[in-house]
């Protein structure tokens, strides 16, 4: 295993902040819906590992101390560290910190301690929707495959009129403990009885339809309710929309990752949207007003005399709305003095006549001649 703090990439002095913005950075770098190499998923939980260590002060001193040995020995003899073993654990935690508050519950947590059953893991799809959508809100429906709770056997697991048994191995426990000792101290471990797979129970006759497991595959439309100035970046997360847990385990959670379309009108920066307006080099001397197009419509804008190219105008309020809060964003326009590739007869005629009286452009980072312009027009006007 890399040294956590060559994982996040940051110093062994590093403070609480810049160790979880550097967790954050890598854990949205190896994610596997934006990473496909085949590395990603092992990646992921690996600097996830090492975020759960540097982000507590007890873990933190043992791995500066020990190593890797003293988190899986624990503090003064108690449970020790040893990582994640899938994705979807990992993904909890990612999602415990990161996951878009306000969006719905998103601190989707395990069962309670000695509790029997297992929960159902977690499910996680894409939804593509527009930038048009993003700013008015939208309800969508996604359709899943999950596996439901069994009907014939109740999510018990037995063949109606056959009973579950108390797991011999584990006592009803579910699970098993190993000790062993080394030059650190007394290690303890604990996993999922291997005769019951951590139910507590053994079953006499499996039902036909679910084979024991308690929950069956099934096909379902889950309604979502997108909310009005979501990003790329934010998560929903639907309690209790996901798999059904073996043996009427509870039900995972349905995630659902917002993928929003390039809009080819506007880029979006945070809550503001950027608009390129081409503007004639008339307009841009003279000065127009336009009706530019918004995200929810058309806005009259006031482009003002004397415009150069690149000079950026504010339309205030016609941005994205921001979410978690009140108020919108602005629409940003930036200007371009389009010229043309070709000319009539006559536009020739009127840019010579300009060009008999226009001055030269100022030296770079001086201001212009204040009467300039006034030429400009008057040219135009003759």
């Amino acid at each position: 295993m890399a040294d956590y703090y060559e994982l996040l990439g940051v110093s062994r002095d590093a403070g609480a902040e810049e160790i979880k913005k550097a967790y954050r950075k890598a854990a949205m770098r190896y994610h596997p819906d934006r990473n496909s190499a085949d590395d990603a998923e092992e990646r992921f939980k690996q600097v996830t590992e090492a975020w759960e260590v540097l982000r507590d002060p007890e873990k933190r001193r043992l791995y500066d101390q020990y190593g890797e040995a003293g988190l899986r020995r624990g503090a003064g003899g108690g449970p020790g560290f040893s990582g994640f073993g899938s994705f979807a654990d990992a993904f909890e935690v990612f999602m415990r910190e990161f996951g878009g508050g306000g969006l719905g519950d998103l601190f989707g947590g395990g069962a309670p301690a000695g509790e029997q059953t297992r929960r159902g893991s977690s499910l996680r799809v894409s939804l593509d929707i527009t930038l048009e959508e993003a700013a008015r809100g939208v309800n969508k429906s996604v359709r899943v495959a999950v596996m439901d709770p069994c009907e014939r056997c109740g999510a018990r697991g037995a063949e109606p009129g056959s009973e579950a048994t108390q797991c011999a191995t584990c006592a009803g426990m579910g699970e098993v403990r190993m000790v062993q000792r080394s030059m650190l101290g007394q290690f303890v471990s604990v996993r999922p009885c291997p005769d019951c797979g951590g139910q507590g129970t053994t079953i006499e006759t499996r039902c036909r339809d679910c084979d024991g497991t308690g929950r069956v595959r099934a096909e379902k439309t889950v309604d979502l309710e997108i909310p009005a100035g979501i990003s790329s970046e934010d998560y929903l997360k639907l309690r209790e929309r996901g798999n059904a847990g073996p043996r009427g385990g509870p039900v995972g959670d349905l995630i659902v990752r917002v993928d929003i379309e390039p809009d080819p009108r506007f880029e979006r920066r945070g809550d503001d949207l950027v608009l390129e307006l081409p503007v004639t080099f008339a307009q841009a001397a003279l000065g127009i007003d336009l009706e530019v197009p918004t995200i929810l419509g058309q806005a009259r804008l006031s482009v003002p005399a004397g415009i150069q190219a690149g000079q950026v105008l504010r339309l205030r309020g016609q941005g994205m709305p921001r979410l978690r809060a009140s108020g919108r964003g602005d629409q940003l326009v930036r200007v371009h003095v389009w010229t043309p590739i070709e000319v009539s007869r006559e536009q020739r005629a009127a840019l010579e006549a300009l060009a008999a009286v226009e001055d030269a452009p100022p030296e770079p980072g001086r201001s212009e001649d204040p009467s300039f312009w006034d030429r400009v027009k008057a040219a135009f006007t003759a």
